[in-house]
């Protein structure tokens, strides 16, 4: 079994550094042609793809580009193919619809550091006195800022041959149905296990990782041959990324992460780390644990609930459980990519995105 590296910084490899620049350009030349476009034709639409390309542009990790891009280098592809820059874009743009869209799901006011889409339209509307609800008016308007967004996306891909087509639109769906599935979870009374690791394969490990891997892959006509050792090393990683994104949403930075620490708590979110805790503390009898536990799902979570949860994560051992899961995922995504010949270069930088989206920072 081939062990990953030691974590050897919290920052984000050198070549997904430079991928964001080249992702960021492409992202700014769509959005400003969108945007001389629609400013002339009516002034009122000039501030919603203001606002989508300043959420689009001034933040994002571009994980998706990066795997999509390795995915089409690692299988011999062309690195400059710019239709692969294309695909990645598209792919960033599809996770700004989702994350608009969840932000009013979730009724989050801070994303990225800054007010969320419909936060900002809201405030607008409020601030300008104009006629209406300003909560009602800045969902609205947010929902569209992602519509718009997802079809700017697709169209980025219009010229995809079917394979590669096939893929994107596979990872469409199962965004979706992974969202429904996170939405309707959160509202029952009791949390099952089997849905929350639906709900992890779904929205991060084939959303983030192993479809990216595949289209990539797929532009450059090579999925046929490594598909499965993409998959063996996309859906590990994807869990790997997921119950990071869990430990920071539970115990992160607030500064670092440009969001509110608890959140998971105050939506019910029915993470590992919840799930784990409330076993351990129902098998054991815990009353005191089981007792802070029973405020999950209050809005209203004082930041000292939020510290009380976070002690019972760490006394039922459910934060230790979670980072040795990640472990094992990490060791297991890099055995997989010893399973097919792919590009040395892209190979290592798969490991160290591995690496990365295991163990960063935010």
């Amino acid at each position: 079994m081939s062990a990953p590296p030691e974590p050897r910084s919290f920052t984000a490899p050198d070549g997904l550094l430079r991928l964001r620049e080249r992702v960021d350009q492409r992202l700014a030349e769509v959005l400003d042609s969108e945007h001389e476009r629609w400013s002339a034709f009516d002034p009122l639409l000039a501030e919603p793809i203001d606002r989508l390309r300043a959420f689009s542009v001034n933040g994002g990790k571009r994980l998706r580009p990066a795997f999509c891009l390795l995915g089409h280098v690692a299988v011999g592809g062309d690195p400059e193919d710019p239709f692969v820059l294309d695909a990645g874009t598209a792919l960033e743009l599809l996770h700004v619809f989702a994350l608009v869209h969840d932000d009013v799901m979730d009724g989050s006011t801070l994303r990225r550091g800054a007010p969320t889409i419909h936060q900002h339209f809201g405030d607008l509307h409020a601030a300008s006195e104009w006629v209406g609800e300003s909560r009602r008016f800045g969902e609205g308007v947010a929902v569209l800022v992602g519509d718009l967004a997802l079809v700017l996306a697709d169209g980025l891909l219009t010229g995809a041959d079917p394979t590669a087509w096939e893929v994107y639109n596979e990872l469409r769906v199962e965004l979706v149905m992974g969202q429904v599935l996170d939405v309707a979870s959160a509202a029952l009374p009791t949390s099952d296990p089997v849905t929350s690791q639906k709900i992890s394969l779904f929205k991060s490990a084939k959303y983030t990782v192993e479809r990216p891997l595949h289209l990539g892959a797929a532009i450059a006509g090579r999925l046929d041959e490594c598909a499965e050792a993409f998959t063996g090393y996309g859906l590990p990683v994807g869990e790997a990324f997921q119950l990071r994104d869990d430990v920071l949403g539970a115990f992160g930075d607030e500064a670092t992460l440009g969001k509110p620490v608890g959140d998971d708590f105050r939506e019910n979110k029915p993470t590992r780390l919840v799930l784990h805790a409330v076993s351990v503390a129902r098998e054991q009898q815990l009353a005191p644990a089981l007792e802070v536990l029973s405020h999950l799902g209050d809005p209203g979570l004082t930041p000292a609930n939020v510290v009380a949860i976070q002690e019972v994560l760490e006394a039922t051992g459910a934060r230790s459980a979670v980072e040795d899961r990640i472990e094992r995922l990490l060791a297991d995504a890099v055995d997989a990519l010893d399973t097919v010949d792919l590009d040395e270069g892209a190979r290592r930088q798969l490991v160290d995105l591995a690496v990365y989206c295991a163990h960063r920072d935010r």
